[in-house]
C-alpha cells in the first residue's frame, strides 16, 4: 500500500498512554496526520529543555552528541558511546526518540547489533545513512563516497531482521550530497524500501530546498519522506507540507546555541573577571532545579525517608 502524504492539518491525534515509544515515533513519521518535527538532544539536558519547549519527539544528532563528548562527527565517538547518550535521554524525556545511527560502524553485522542495543536502551528509531565507515560529516569537504546500493540494502536488512518494527528504521541516502543527482537518489531510495525502510531522509547541502522538494515530486509519495533543513534554513515549512513531506529534523540547533552561548559567557567572565555582569543572561539555579524535577525528590522523601 503506497504512503498516503500528510495533510496541512496541523492538529495531531491524541497520543495513546499505552503505545510504545516505537509507536509513537512511527504514527509521528507514516501516518497522514500533521507535518511532524523532531528536535535534535544530546544529551539528558537539551532533551529535558527540548520537552518543556514542547517537542514530542527527539532527534539523537550524531553531530551533536559527538560534539559534546569532544569528538569530530567522523565516527569518533564509538557506538557504544552513542547508546549510553542515548539512554539517557530516552531516561530524562520519556520521549521517542530517532537515532543518528550514521552507516552503522560498519557492516551488517555492525548495524543489526547496534541497531539491538539501541531497542534495549528504549530508543524509538535508527536512522542509517549509505556512508562509507568511517564517515565523515556531511557538510565537512566534498569528498563523500557512497556505499555500494546492494551492500547498504543489506545493513537495512539485517536490521530489519533483528529488531523487525520494535524501531522505526529510516533509510538515509547521500546521494545528493556526493553529487550523484537526482536518479540516483531515487534508485537508491527504491532499493532501500524494498529492503525495508520505513520512511526515507533525503539530505542536501543546497542554501535553497529545491533539491529535496524535487525528489519529494519524483518519489510521489512511496514512502514518507523525511528532511533536514539545516542549510535550507530560509524555505518557509508551507513548502514542505505543500509537498507532501512527512517529517522536518532540526538536526543541531541545541548543540549550536549552547556553544554559542558558552562561548559567550566564558568571554565576558574572563575579561570581566566578574560574573555580576551575566548573571541575568543566564539560567537561575531555580530554573535548573525546576527543570531536572529537585521538588519530585522533595516530594518523595516526605514519602520514604523516614528520619528519627
Amino acid at each position: 500500500m503506497q504512503y498516503q502524504p500528510k495533510s496541512a492539518v496541523i492538529n495531531r491525534p491524541e497520543r495513546s498512554s499505552g503505545s510504545s515509544l516505537s509507536q509513537i515515533l512511527r504514527d509521528e513519521i507514516c501516518s497522514n496526520s500533521a507535518l511532524s518535527f523532531l528536535m535534535e538532544a544530546h544529551d539528558a539536558l537539551s532533551g529535558a529543555i527540548a520537552k518543556r519547549a514542547g517537542f514530542k519527539s527527539l532527534w539523537a544528532s550524531g553531530l551533536s552528541i559527538a560534539s559534546s563528548l569532544g569528538y569530530r562527527d567522523a565516527n569518533e565517538a564509538s557506538w557504544s558511546q552513542l547508546v549510553d547518550v542515548v539512554e539517557r535521554i530516552v531516561d530524562s524525556t520519556e520521549l521517542p526518540v530517532l537515532v543518528d545511527g550514521d552507516g552503522g560502524f560498519g557492516n551488517f553485522n555492525n548495524a543489526r547489533l547496534l541497531a539491538r542495543k539501541l531497542h534495549q536502551r528504549r530508543a524509538a528509531g535508527i536512522a542509517l545513512e549509505d556512508s562509507c565507515f568511517p564517515k565523515i560529516n556531511s557538510f565537512v569537504g566534498d569528498r563523500h563516497p557512497l556505499a555500494d546500493v546492494n551492500e547498504f540494502s543489506g545493513r537495512l536488512r539485517a536490521v530489519k531482521d533483528t529488531v523487525a518494527d520494535d524501531l522505526v528504521l529510516v533509510a538515509r541516502t547521500e546521494a545528493l550530497i556526493a553529487g550523484q543527482g537526482m536518479d540516483e537518489a531515487i534508485l537508491r531510495a527504491s532499493a532501500y524500501a524494498a529492503a525495508g525502510a520505513d520512511a526515507i531522509l533525503i539530505h542536501s547541502s543546497k542554501t535553497t530546498a529545491e533539491e529535496v522538494l524535487s525528489f519529494a515530486a519524483a518519489w510521489q509519495h512511496r514512502l514518507p519522506v523525511v528532511i533536514v533543513p539545516t542549510k535550507y534554513y530560509r524555505t518557509p515549512v508551507s513548502a514542505y507540507r505543500d509537498a507532501g513531506i512527512s517529517t522536518v529534523i532540526w538536526a543541531n540547533h541545541s548543540m549550536r546555541s549552547a556553544i554559542a552561548a558558552m562561548m559567550n559567557v566564558c568571554g565576558r567572565i574572563i575579561a570581566e573577571e566578574s560574573i555580576a555582569g551575566i548573571e541575568p543572561d543566564i539560567a537561575r539555579l531555580d530554573e535548573v532545579f525546576d527543570l531536572l524535577r529537585y521538588d519530585e525528590l522533595a516530594d518523595a522523601e516526605m514519602r520514604y525517608l523516614h528520619l528519627p
